[in-house]
């Protein structure tokens, strides 16, 4: 069904047509900028259009003189009780109480699926995130972009998309050949002997089970062997056990990939050679010789020839090589092929990274614009920094000189990490105080949104606790005060859209806060005057109304907090 919204900019695009045929308004004219959504302040009215502002011009006329010709029209609508000019020309809208219970209605009717959207229309969305190398488990610096990527994820498909969710395994290159190296100490370890870790290998403590597994697999087959024999099946083996504790480690998290692509498979699949020759034949590609460093040189600074692409087009500094000068891929090099694969099976493509890879971004963008044609978005997240008690977390020796994210979720729960680690925008820093993502306050969002949904939960409980026999609600009883809550829970559809359109799932988190804080404030106002609580015994008519309109509160609430990936809670 429409949104509330969609519905009344329906009535508007009616009414422009009526202007139209009547000779008030040519025809023709461009209606995308045209807006329908709440006012900045509720004082002003349920609705705001700019439709005069936006049309005037073209139109020829004076936006408030246009708007003076739509305002009684709009007026003449049943559900409307009335349309003022504003400022310039913007049309402020009143709607009638009962379109308002109609919305409430129609929340309870919809349940899980109020807000869907069909903005996507199916369109296939592939969202890379966490992509974390495999040298190590989850630590809380892959935590955020692992929940956005995933909350993002979940967005989309609530606003119709199709979505395929990928993590690109870094398993090529000198990183994962030092893992291999690391893991093969700790299967010496593990067949008895005593082991120094030198400096440049993994010394965690996480890589000991791993060297356990190799020893119970090869014996000591290899304990003694050159590392030529040994070095690229320890690579693959490893990498294998650490992936599977890092899907551990995301489940914990519920986050779960459909892809797992494989950066050593890309290299061997000819894309990367077929992408150098495309961008090479439309002058993007070329051979050439990087500037030298600015300030004095390095000693050992020589100019080597080297494949380059012309990242300078797209705003970049200096050209950036995709083939070094001994003939190896660059990362960069093999990121490009990579995406060219990702755009076979997506209409567009969203990758969750570290703010440190800002500076590759318009690269990336520009490289992939080329190849596939194909909508493509980087959204950069900030690193989060941890606190307990205000007072910086010491670093775990067990793991190395991490955090792991398994340690944080057993301490304080998968929803507490996840709805956190949206309370801000993706690229603003973030810090998280173990304390305070627990606290019973209003200060701490995820509590005091769950506080909401609990409070909500408990009343056919306590309904029945105290005798008192429901009627069938009749949504015509609530007030304007209780209507102004519905008011709020319309806009949750807009919400949705204009996240997902964003790819800002905070919005969503954002949102539900203000919510939350509404309904605290109705529920509030039974603490001064008797006759506002949502129970009341000796009136069992109006008791209906307002535990229908907590249920429809409780749907929006958990409906967001299902497309953060957060589950509702009953109880507190």
């Amino acid at each position: 069904m429409p949104t509330l919204h969609a519905r009344f900019a329906a009535d508007l695009d009616a009414v422009l047509d009526v202007l139209v045929q009547e000779g008030a308004l040519p025809g023709g004219l461009e209606r995308r900028a045209i807006t329908v959504e709440p006012p900045r302040d509720a004082a002003h009215g349920d609705l705001a259009t700019n439709a005069a502002m936006v049309l005037a011009k073209p139109a020829g006329t004076n936006p408030r003189a246009l708007a003076a010709l739509i305002a009684p029209r709009l007026q003449a609508f049943d559900h409307v009780v009335s349309v003022d000019v504003a400022g310039p020309g913007f049309l402020n809208v009143r709607l009638t109480e009962a379109t308002w219970a109609d919305e409430l209605a129609t929340i309870l009717a919809e349940g899980s699926d109020y807000g869907r959207a069909e903005l996507g229309q199916g369109a296939t969305v592939n969202v890379e995130y966490v992509s974390a190398n495999p040298t190590g488990p989850m630590h809380m610096g892959h935590c955020r972009g692992a929940v956005v990527g995933d909350a993002l994820a979940g967005l989309l498909e609530y606003a119709g998309y199709t979505v395929i969710r990928e993590y690109y395994v870094n398993d090529a290159g000198a990183q994962v050949q030092t893992l291999a190296r690391s893991a093969w100490l700790r299967y010496k370890e593990a067949l008895g002997e005593t082991i120094t870790i030198p400096e440049g290998l993994y010394p965690g403590d996480y890589l000991v089970p791993v060297g356990q597994a190799l020893a119970a697999d090869f014996g000591d087959q290899y304990a003694r062997a050159p590392e030529s024999e040994w070095l690229d099946l320890f690579r693959e083996k490893t990498v294998a056990l650490m992936m599977d504790r890092i899907r551990d480690d995301l489940a914990l998290l519920g986050i779960r990939h459909e892809v797992f692509a494989s950066e050593a498979a890309v290299q061997k699949t000819g894309r990367v050679d077929a992408a150098f020759d495309r961008l090479r034949r439309e002058g993007l590609i070329y051979e050439g010789m990087l500037e030298p460093p600015k300030g004095e040189l390095p000693d050992d600074w020589e100019p080597t020839e080297m494949t380059l692409f012309r990242s300078t087009q797209f705003g970049d500094d200096q050209d950036r090589p995709v083939r070094k000068s001994d003939g190896g891929l660059t990362y960069f090099g093999t990121d490009l092929a990579y995406h060219v694969q990702k755009a076979e099976k997506a209409d567009q493509m969203i990758d969750i990274w570290g703010a440190d890879h800002a500076g590759t971004v318009k690269r990336i963008q520009a490289a992939v614009q080329a190849l596939t044609a194909k909508p493509f978005d980087v959204k950069l997240v900030q690193m989060v920094r941890l606190l307990r008690g205000g007072e910086p977390v010491k670093m775990s020796k067990r793991s190395g000189s991490f955090v792991t994210l398994a340690d944080v979720v057993q301490e304080v729960g998968k929803d507490v990490v996840r709805f956190t680690m949206l309370t801000r925008r993706a690229d603003a820093q973030m810090d998280f105080d173990f304390a305070k993502v627990v606290e019973a306050s209003k200060d701490n969002p995820v509590f005091y949104v769950q506080y909401a949904h609990a409070r909500i939960a408990s009343l056919h409980r306590r309904a029945v606790e105290a005798g008192i026999v429901l009627p069938e609600a009749d949504l015509g009883l609530l007030d304007g005060a209780e209507l102004e809550l519905v008011k709020l829970a319309a806009q949750f559809p807009r919400i949705i859209e204009a996240a997902a359109s964003a790819h800002e799932p905070h919005r969503i988190a954002f949102y539900l806060y203000d919510l939350a804080a509404a309904f605290h404030a109705l529920w509030n106002q039974g603490n001064d005057d008797p006759a506002r609580r949502f129970l009341l015994a000796d009136n069992p008519a109006r008791t209906a109304a307002r535990l229908a309109l907590a249920d429809g509160i409780g749907q929006v609430v958990k409906n967001g907090l299902g497309v953060m990936g957060v589950a509702a809670a009953t109880e507190m």
